[in-house]
């Protein structure tokens, strides 16, 4: 056990924001909430897995919705306690602990907010070890964890409870009610015991976030590379380097849809690349080649800094970086490929991990 403070909250915003891949919202918003949090409440406890006893009751805790929904309708921080507090009256048991359901700008924040708030810990794992836009794309839900019962608030009071038949009813039914609620809920979700946690989860997330965080930071202090820093603490490649010449955005159905192009700068000057999104970064492909696809991370990095920049933040004019992350192992099983691979978003190609797809590339290219 250890304790986070105000630096390892910035860093963890920082690092969570670009293992998001884009997504899991604005992390300036979260960085916000968790440190208001801190300072009013007390510091937060960051367990280890194998410190949580196994028959403890586990909730993560999020916000659902589109990411661009965020930027104008920013959480008081009330919402996530009604959720949870409702959820654990329902259960009848005291929840033990929470934990991120995903590295992502807000939604690596909101738990250490509440955990501050609640006086509770917040175990060092997630259910996704990246950001994806739908609730069952979660380890737990490849482990046969159900996500109910859940409960949504938003912040007008109101609140929502759900019991469904399975995950995927789950997110139909949770995504209706989001729209509704204005685009953006807060959610307690997947109430586990912490067994389940240390076999399902993935473990030493918010650890990881931190070093890629301090690491962007130390960059700049030490004047060093920071897309060589960050490729180095990821084990990540560099796919391309250009300026964003277009970006087509929209919110539909609950979720921030589009495209963002870029023009080849530096060596990939005279190539252009796309950039797929639902939330989070999908595909990345030349007119000739597909560079990456999900379930591995596509990162926006901005060129001179280093830092993630959000699918809600691409610009025109800016000059980016787009780097490739290896998934964890998770997420290429079978299960895993069909929950999250590029075939159960719509795009007619086949999963290919990213090591394989960056040797061949350079294979063709000599």
């Amino acid at each position: 056990m250890r304790i986070l403070d105000i630096q390892a909250i910035e860093d963890i915003a920082l690092g969570a924001a670009l293992l998001g891949t884009g997504g899991g919202g604005d992390p300036y918003v979260g960085k916000l909430m968790a440190i208001q949090a801190v300072e009013e409440f007390g510091p937060i406890k960051l367990l280890e897995p194998d410190e949580v006893p196994d028959d403890a009751l586990i909730v993560p805790t999020a916000m659902m919705g589109a990411p661009t929904v965020l930027v104008e309708k920013v959480p008081s921080g009330e919402e996530v306690m009604s959720a949870f507090n409702s959820l654990e009256s329902y259960l009848g048991s005291k929840i033990y602990a929470t934990i991120p359901i995903e590295a992502g700008g807000v939604n690596s924040m909101i738990p250490l907010a509440l955990a501050a708030r609640m006086g509770i810990p917040v175990v060092d794992t997630d259910g996704m070890g990246r950001a994806f836009p739908e609730l069952q794309m979660v380890t737990f839900h490849l482990n046969d964890i159900s996500a109910t019962p859940m409960v949504l608030c938003d912040e007008k009071g109101n609140s929502l409870m759900l019991n469904t038949v399975d995950n995927v009813w789950t997110e139909r039914l949770a995504r209706n009610a989001t729209v509704e609620m204005g685009g953006s809920v807060m959610l307690a979700i997947y109430p586990m015991q912490g067994l389940q946690l240390k076999k399902s989860g993935i473990h030493g997330i918010i650890t990881l976030t931190e070093k890629i965080g301090r690491a962007i930071r130390e960059a700049k202090v030490n004047r060093m590379d920071p897309i060589k820093t960050v490729l180095g603490v990821t084990n990540g490649f560099e796919l391309f380097r250009g300026k964003v010449v277009d970006v087509a955005r929209r919110t539909v159905g609950g979720f921030a849809r589009g495209e963002s192009k870029l023009e080849g700068i530096d060596a990939y000057r005279g190539q252009a690349l796309t950039l797929n999104f639902q939330n989070e970064h999908l595909i990345a492909r030349t007119e000739n080649e597909v560079l990456i696809t999900t379930p591995d991370l596509i990162a926006v990095l901005d060129a001179e800094t280093g830092r993630p920049i959000t699918t809600e933040g691409l610009r025109y004019g800016a000059r980016a970086v787009v780097i490739g992350i290896p998934c964890h192992p998770h997420w290429r099983t079978a299960k895993g490929i069909a929950t999250v691979g590029p075939r159960y978003f719509g795009y007619d190609l086949d999963y290919i991990p990213l090591e394989e797809r960056v040797l061949s590339n350079k294979g063709g290219q000599e």
